[in-house]
């Protein structure tokens, strides 16, 4: 998601360009058809080496002019050199992780940590080309809009996403608090509960909580990410964990209460927008003025149903409910 404004920028200030974006099977699904990129190469991490391999005898036939490391673990760097592009464009010295600077032969200024979107934003900067206006453009496309019609009608009352899953647990909430917070969604707002995210043992844990305790809650697990950013396209409003999902629904404009306590709300959580839908459970941001980059285990379960339901109030008495 944060890769998609940067895509989008290339292709406005240039549009012969060819972009080819090297992506892992989950987020090339949601990438898929999207206008601005011309090609994906798929790596499949699942398959270990052989997905490298597989990877670089594509890379192999192709002859790239410029390579973006967005991404700076060790993994991701080996990918940088396989492109064996002339130009290979990568993060500062300082700022480089798992010796990211071996594999880029140019780097980026340096600057004091920020947040991701910014981060991306900054090689658009030492290309000379402008970032702004932001775009994602993620859809839903015209073909999807007749299964997000078709499934808004089942509901009787507005959609209030639930993003229950996270890629690690230091970032997940209580699901007997996921339960309360449904109830009380249904109950106290009129809205309807729709749990959405993956299949991981985890998720499936705290969707039962929530389907046993909240019986008017509905599962949408494992829907696949175009289905599922249709389905938070069609919400008033989104509660979500530290997780992709969350930058789909800011990109797409929906309101999100975010939860977050592991990561440092100012550098991962939503961008510019639903700053005041925050639970921010890390703490203090900054210290001296600089960002915070440590990870604060243990907070998560600090954050109450209270809390989540203060930011509700606040988005219903703030932002006004989209057309019909």
């Amino acid at each position: 998601m944060h890769g998609l404004p940067v895509v989008n920028a290339l292709k406005r200030n240039d549009p012969r360009c060819h972009i080819t974006w090297l992506l892992q099977p989950g987020p090339a699904s949601l990438v898929r058809g999207h206008a601005n990129v011309d090609e994906i190469i798929v790596l499949d991490r699942a398959r270990g080496w052989r997905g490298f391999l597989d990877a670089r005898r594509v890379m192999r036939t192709r002859g790239f002019d410029l390579t973006l490391a967005l991404q700076d673990y060790f993994k991701a760097g080996v990918l940088t050199a396989l492109t064996r592009a002339p130009i290979r464009l990568g993060y500062d010295r300082a700022r480089a992780r798992d010796l990211n600077t071996l594999f880029t032969n140019r780097r980026i200024p340096p600057h004091p940590p920020q947040h991701i979107q910014d981060e991306y934003l900054e090689f658009l900067a030492a290309l000379g080309v402008p970032a702004e206006p932001l775009e994602w453009n993620i859809g839903p496309r015209e073909d999807e809009r007749g299964w997000q019609h078709d499934l808004a009608a089942t509901f009787d009352r507005p959609i209030a996403s639930l993003v229950i899953g996270s890629s690690r647990p230091e970032k997940d909430w209580l699901p007997n608090r996921w339960a309360e917070l449904a109830r009380t969604l249904a109950g106290d707002f009129g809205l309807a509960p729709v749990i959405v995210g993956a299949s991981t043992l985890r998720e499936l844990v705290t969707d039962r909580a929530i389907r046993e305790r909240a019986p008017g809650a509905r599962s949408a697990l494992n829907s696949g990410l175009r289905r599922l950013t249709a389905i938070l396209d069609a919400s008033v409003l989104v509660v979500s964990l530290d997780t992709g999902p969350l930058h789909i629904a800011t990109a797409l404009g929906r309101p999100v209460v975010s939860l977050i306590g592991y990561t440092n709300p100012a550098r991962y959580g939503p961008y510019r927008r639903f700053q005041d839908l925050i639970v921010n459970a890390y703490g203090d941001t900054s210290r001296n003025g600089v960002l915070c980059l440590d990870r604060r285990p243990g907070r998560m379960p600090t954050i109450a149903v209270r809390d989540v339901l203060e930011r509700v109030e606040r988005w219903r008495t703030t932002y006004p409910a989209p057309p019909a």
